[in-house]
């Protein structure tokens, strides 16, 4: 794609003085892009190659970035050491709302040589390589919805996040008149997308005021993941280039909230589709396993689909999000929604919020319909109707209920392993001590005076 730079192109430009800095980056444990900017000189000469030194609390961190405790891979007692960035240079590209930069995606490793396996990009690829094994590639789109506001990120967080005014005044849900005030932003982050190798497809309104969904082309998983935290960082940088803030936070108030509906297909190594066949609804014996192990997995593994306390707030009755552990066939009440036809069959998985780890998502995607293909689950019916009034399993309804469900999953441990599993309940298990230990307005309100 335009954009996606070789390591001589990106040699010429910097001799053309066209780029003088290169980011190196990785996305954290909360999804969030992190890294440093290092000259395009020492990139070429030492980073490239060798890499560069980061602290590994950057794994281990609160969403405010406090130290905590409870992580095996950094402590105080350990002394906070170093992990490498370990450039991928498959991932190089433009920047172009970063003028004279290059961004690559690094892998994290210790200085021993071996894998950080907390990381959310080294939990992906262990995913992709227990499909390699079974001659298997995935390929994902993530829809990332977000809701755009008139004011700055500064000026909203000194007003405390309260009292926003969000860019459209009513449900513009596909509408292309009160949509269109919003263009400027809307088509500055489009052209940017696409100038830093992402294939953008469009743009729609969405239900709540002020929301907007912009799609991009499926691709490999672990590219869509990386496009994923690309875009999401750099769409909050145009949009603060623009004068307004954009939140993807899963509910921003008691409307509609932000969804990430994550698509994912698989094929055999040489591009061939595996998922079609003579079956029910046109299903080989492949994609009925797929789905039945995703949706036999999705209680367990709902934590790795929404993180935080804010995430299950998302869940309500006739919202468009799901509350029900159910699959069907173009059907939007389920959380499970199987769409497409032929080499485009393919399950949209609708319970991630905007707020997902992209990486985290998609790995439990697999995990789950490896569980299914492994053992060779059989596949529900498809519920048709209402899921909201089915009477289906609900799907967890607080972070600490889903942080339980992935503690006790043997299916977590066995896909993951115990170091993975281990960091990340420690960090829910963080997030809801923060949240208990929270007073809220909402408490304020109700009891200031009247209790």
């Amino acid at each position: 794609m335009p954009g996606n730079l070789s390591v001589a192109e990106l040699d010429a430009a910097i001799e053309a003085r066209d780029i003088d800095t290169v980011v190196v980056a990785f996305a954290d444990a909360q999804g969030r892009l992190v890294g440093k900017r290092v000259s395009a000189r020492l990139f070429q000469e030492e980073v490239l190659a060798h890499g560069a030194e980061a602290c590994n609390y950057l794994l281990s961190v609160d969403v405010d970035m406090n130290t905590v405790d409870g992580y095996a891979m950094s402590s105080w007692e350990t002394g906070y050491g170093d992990m490498m960035l370990l450039p991928d240079p498959a991932t190089l590209r433009s920047i172009p709302w970063l003028p004279g930069s290059a961004l690559v995606m690094a892998d994290l490793g210790w200085e021993s040589g071996a894998p950080v396996v907390q990381s959310p990009r080294e939990i992906l690829k262990a995913q992709r390589t227990r499909l390699a094994e079974r001659d298997l590639v995935a390929y994902s789109g993530t829809e990332l919805e977000f809701i755009v506001f008139d004011e700055t990120y500064r000026d909203a967080w000194a007003k405390g996040y309260r009292d926003l005014k969000p860019s459209t005044d009513y449900n513009v849900d596909y509408d292309l008149l009160a949509s269109g005030r919003l263009e400027p932003l809307l088509r500055d982050i489009r052209l940017s997308m696409d100038g830093a190798g992402l294939y953008t497809e469009g743009v729609k309104g969405e239900c709540n005021l002020g929301q907007q969904e912009i799609a991009f082309r499926y691709a490999e998983a672990l590219e869509t993941a990386d496009q994923h935290a690309i875009y999401k960082n750099g769409a909050k940088a145009i949009a603060d280039r623009h004068g307004k803030a954009i939140t993807f936070m899963a509910k921003y108030n008691e409307r509609e909230g932000n969804s990430c509906h994550i698509h994912l297909s698989v094929r055999s190594s040489d591009g061939a589709p595996v998922m079609a066949g003579e079956g029910a609804h046109g299903f080989s014996p492949l994609m009925e396993h797929w789905i039945a192990g995703i949706l036999a997995t999705l209680r367990e593994f709902t934590l790795l689909y929404a993180p935080n306390v804010n995430s299950y707030k998302r869940y309500a009755k006739g919202s468009f999000a799901p509350t029900g552990v159910a699959w069907g066939v173009d059907n939007r009440t389920c959380a499970l929604r199987v769409v497409g036809h032929g080499s485009s069959l393919r399950v949209e998985n609708r319970v991630p919020g905007g707020d997902v780890n992209p990486y985290l998502g998609i790995a439990a995607i697999i995990a789950g319909g490896l569980h299914g293909v492994e053992n060779e689950l059989a596949l529900p019916e498809a519920l048709r109707g209402n899921a909201y009034a089915s009477g289906v399993d609900h799907l967890p309804t607080t972070l600490r209920e889903a942080t339980q469900l992935f503690a006790d999953s043997s299916i977590a441990r066995s896909a993951f392993g115990d170091e993975m599993v281990e960091h990340y309940l420690n960090q829910a298990r963080i997030e809801v001590e923060a949240y208990d230990a929270a007073v809220t307005d909402w408490e304020r309100v109700r009891g200031f005076e009247r209790l």
